[in-house]
């Protein structure tokens, strides 16, 4: 095997895209920013006890480990980036009332988590802390369609659910942790035969409702059919009311449920959201309420989100243009390199051609040139 050979699912970026990446954090962070959210930057590597404490199994399967050669203690290299922003709320920042924090960087994966993906993410987010209302989850919402929006996706659809609706269902039943995980795959899969057959000793009411959940999902009828059937399970005639509520809210948006999916079961304390796009093998974006997610930093306080890839969503939108350029020749006379910095403090993109280099191509659209008329160097158009 050759030594220049990359690992399964790591990838070089190269200019183009890396350009249209570069430029959609840029405009992402910009976003976040125009809503009030303050750029954290956690670090990559941590103790493997601080970053993954709390955050169940799935994320610690995806985690890489590693030893530091300093202290001989276990590290890690995050696989996600919210449970190290909560650490920041809770510890470092520990504020009263709302915190908005946003972020942007690499995770790393020890497995893809879906078909053709990456094992390096660069992953965007943003969390709000310190209220429990839908508001909260509202804003992430808002947030998370704006940046689809700066992105250029088209077409998108919002898939709501709220985890707390089968808590409910199985309020009156203690399955144990394998049954319960068994309970949440079948949900998930839609699978009604095994799902009848993992309940056949429920009571009567949970099993009749966790067996219409797998049929409940689709457009607005979706929700007046959960309160016909769900009706009597505390609790999930309000949460329903709370779908609607954020819906309704989305203007121009395509929004369906999907009362089964838990997908972050374990992470999610209740409205949880996923944005769809044409293209995307998977959701773009997931975000929701997580709740819990600072209480092993010993600050259990509201918290909404969301995170996205951009790497993925850059794989499903059109390549940007080139960007415009002016070509200039190369030399060492003060005025040609007067007139080039002048242009270049101005923000302008000035690609000096080197001698016998005339006729290569590259990144840059150079529909300008900086030309000498009499004693001056202007611009004309190509």
């Amino acid at each position: 095997m050759s030594a220049w050979v990359l690992p399964d699912h790591i990838a070089d970026v190269l200019p183009s895209e890396a350009r249209h990446i570069e430029e959609l954090r840029r405009g992402l962070l910009d976003t976040a920013r125009c809503y009030g959210y303050e750029l954290v930057m956690p670090p990559l590597l941590e103790h493997l006890e601080s970053l993954l404490t709390g955050t169940g199994e799935a994320l610690d399967l995806q985690t890489f480990k590693l030893v530091d050669q300093l202290s001989g203690r276990s590290m890690g290299l995050r696989a996600d980036t919210t449970p190290q922003v909560a650490r920041i709320d809770a510890h470092l920042l520990n504020r009263k009332g709302i915190t908005r924090l946003c972020y942007c960087g690499p995770v790393l994966h020890t497995r893809p988590d879906r078909p053709h993906a990456t094992r390096e993410p660069l992953q965007f987010g943003a969390e709000i802390y310190g209220h429990a209302g839908l508001e909260a989850d509202l804003e992430a919402l808002q947030l998370a369609r704006e940046c689809l929006r700066v992105a250029d996706v088209q077409e998108t659809t919002i898939d709501l659910a709220d985890v707390r609706i089968v808590r409910s269902l199985l309020a009156d039943v203690s399955p144990n942790a394998q049954l319960l995980s068994a309970i949440h795959a079948a949900l998930a899969a839609k699978d009604t035969g095994e799902l009848r057959s993992l309940t056949r000793d429920f009571p009567k009411d949970s099993r009749e409702g966790l067996l219409a959940l797998p049929h409940l999902y689709g457009d607005h009828a979706v929700l007046d059919e959960a309160e016909k059937t769900l009706h009597r399970f505390s609790g999930v005639p309000q949460l329903l009311s709370n779908l609607k509520w954020l819906a309704s809210r989305l203007d121009g948006a395509r929004v369906t449920f999907d009362l089964a999916d838990l997908r972050g079961y374990a992470y999610y304390s209740g409205a949880r959201f996923a944005i769809y796009a044409p293209g995307a093998s998977d959701a773009l974006v997931r975000g929701g309420r997580y709740d819990e997610v600072g209480a092993v930093f010993g600050r259990n306080r509201p918290a909404a989100g969301f995170s996205l890839d951009i790497k993925q969503v850059v794989g499903v939108v059109a390549p940007r243009a080139l960007k415009a350029a002016i070509r200039a020749p190369w030399g060492e006379a003060a005025d040609v390199n007067a007139a080039i910095a002048q242009l270049r403090r101005a923000g302008e993109t000035v690609v000096c051609v080197l001698p016998g280099h005339e006729s290569e191509v590259d990144e840059f659209h150079c529909d300008r040139e900086l030309v000498q008329v009499a004693d001056r160097w202007v611009v004309q158009t190509v």
